[in-house]
């Protein structure tokens, strides 16, 4: 099953990458066909779960997946090609699925102009076979190269089909994410060359790794994750990368590429070398509350849609980091639900967001309003997008930005109460323009003519995301029944 979960999205787009080019229609339907076919593992994986993260020795966590496979892939090196998958990958792996399949769906109904829905389509099966590797893979070299696999299909997604700034926005991306991946593979080799392994199931727990060397490589991995996430204040790609993306574009990359630094912080940074991140934690807890402040503070002053909801990314991911920095029990549980809830959300943000475009050609809140008057039914969708966005209790996004604030003021002393004070202040704040999204784009008179009605396809990519924030946010044991055990081990090496 994790074979096929990743041979059948790239094998996908191989057979679309030979159908001709007149074969557009065909080519919609079949990968969504593949889309659909790879959630068939994804979902036989959750039945595989009888065996949780164990502590070895008392001095060492391992891994126990619950599915694993190990082949010697470069026996000089001793490399292997090393795939698993537990509590803290799984529900990535499944959103990851799930929000490919919505966005092939989508192209069925609608392709965004600037080239073939073939091409198009091809790379986002790409995306989805490199984004679904870098959370399955259990070797430090396999993990890397699969984190490089997104850059390139990611690229060309926003250059061919994205908005009129789309290729400087394209080379910002590539740009940034260039040096977090130098970095990166400057931090694999510097563990895998001292622990002389880079197996995660045996690195777990820092492996003898010196203090030095744990304090070097989680530098090296903080930096490199704070890229991708991105965290403050090395965001800048984000929201240009979000305004020009086309619509599938943007919602894959908000709901799950993002997710590939904040699930590398913990599996890599934090599982490999917990006395760098113990070590760091402060310094992360202050750019995490940083974040939260500053990506509310601009949202307050954006004008534009996509950019508003770009932006508002660097504060819920600010409500992950601290998370991650409390490296309690707690913090990082409310990291992994933090996680999930804003692939949910976000993707759905972005699909609306898209929706609202499309039919009013502009993104410009000025140019929008009374959108309650002549689209009800997408003004209704969109205001439960938002209040779920901005942490309202019963909805996925309150839990992980809630228990984030909890583990500060559980991790206790003045910093952390201090942060945890600040995180909270940016919670109102993010309520506070999430709601002036609302009345510049639901109420008002109505400034731009938007169509009313909504299509199948639309409903069909809406529905599930907001089923899913829903069921979530009732019970978030959903995504934490499974987290439990290998989040102790994890925290186990702070104890």
């Amino acid at each position: 099953m994790l074979v096929a979960t990743l041979a059948l999205p790239a094998l996908g787009a191989a057979a679309l990458a030979l159908l001709p080019a007149r074969a557009d229609r065909p080519a919609r339907l079949l990968a969504t066909a593949v889309a659909a076919v790879t959630l068939v593992p994804i979902v036989v994986l959750a039945f595989a779960h009888h065996a949780t993260w164990v502590a070895d020795t008392p001095e060492s966590s391992a891994i126990r997946p619950w599915a694993e496979v190990k082949w010697s892939w470069v026996p000089a090196l001793h490399l292997d090609f090393h795939l698993g998958v537990d509590g803290v990958s799984y529900p990535l792996v499944a959103l990851t699925g799930l929000l490919t399949l919505l966005c092939c769906a989508y192209t069925i109904w609608r392709v965004p102009e600037g080239g073939s829905a073939r091409t198009l389509l091809a790379l986002l099966l790409v995306l989805e076979a490199g984004i679904l590797g870098t959370f399955l893979a259990l070797d430090l070299v396999l993990f890397f190269l699969f984190f490089e696999v997104v850059l390139l299909p990611m690229y060309a997604v926003i250059a061919g089909w994205g908005g009129d700034q789309r290729r400087a926005a394209a080379r910002k991306f590539v740009l940034y994410t260039l040096f977090g991946s130098v970095l990166l593979l400057l931090g694999v080799f510097t563990v895998a060359d001292k622990a002389g392994t880079g197996d995660l199931v045996t690195l777990t727990g820092g492996h003898g790794l010196s203090r030095g060397t744990q304090y070097a490589a989680f530098a090296l991995f903080a930096v490199a994750f704070a890229v991708k996430a991105p965290l403050w204040p090395l965001h800048t790609w984000l929201p240009d990368a979000h305004t020009q993306a086309p619509t599938v574009g943007s919602v894959i990359l908000a709901g799950v590429l993002l997710k590939m630094g904040t699930y590398g912080l913990i599996r890599v940074g934090v599982g490999v070398a917990p006395l760098g991140a113990h070590w760091a934690a402060p310094v992360l807890g202050i750019l995490a509350a940083a974040a939260i402040l500053a990506g509310a503070l601009i949202c307050l002053r954006q004008t534009e849609l996509k950019r508003l909801i770009a932006y508002s990314s660097v504060g819920h991911m600010g409500f992950v980091l601290l998370g991650i920095a409390t490296l309690t029990a707690t913090g990082i549980q409310a990291a992994l639900l933090g996680n999930v809830a804003h692939g949910l959300i976000t993707g759905l943000l972005f699909f609306l967001a898209g929706a609202i475009k499309d039919r009013a050609h502009t993104g410009e809140l000025a140019e929008l309003g009374g959108l309650r008057e002549t689209a009800p039914r997408l003004a209704g969708v969109l205001g439960f997008a938002a209040i779920a966005s901005l942490g309202l209790p019963g909805l996925a996004g309150f839990w992980g930005e809630a228990f984030a604030v909890v583990a500060a003021v559980r991790r206790g002393g003045g910093l952390w109460m201090t942060l945890a004070v600040l995180a909270a202040i940016g919670g109102a704040l993010t309520a506070a323009y999430f709601l002036r999204l609302l009345r510049k784009v639901t109420h008002g008179p109505a400034a731009t003519p938007v169509p009313a009605g909504i299509a199948g396809a639309e409903w069909f990519a809406w529905a599930p995301l907001v089923a899913l924030t829903l069921a979530v946010g009732l019970v978030p044991a959903l995504v934490l029944v499974a987290t439990e055990a290998p989040v102790l081990a994890l925290t186990g090496a702070f104890r």
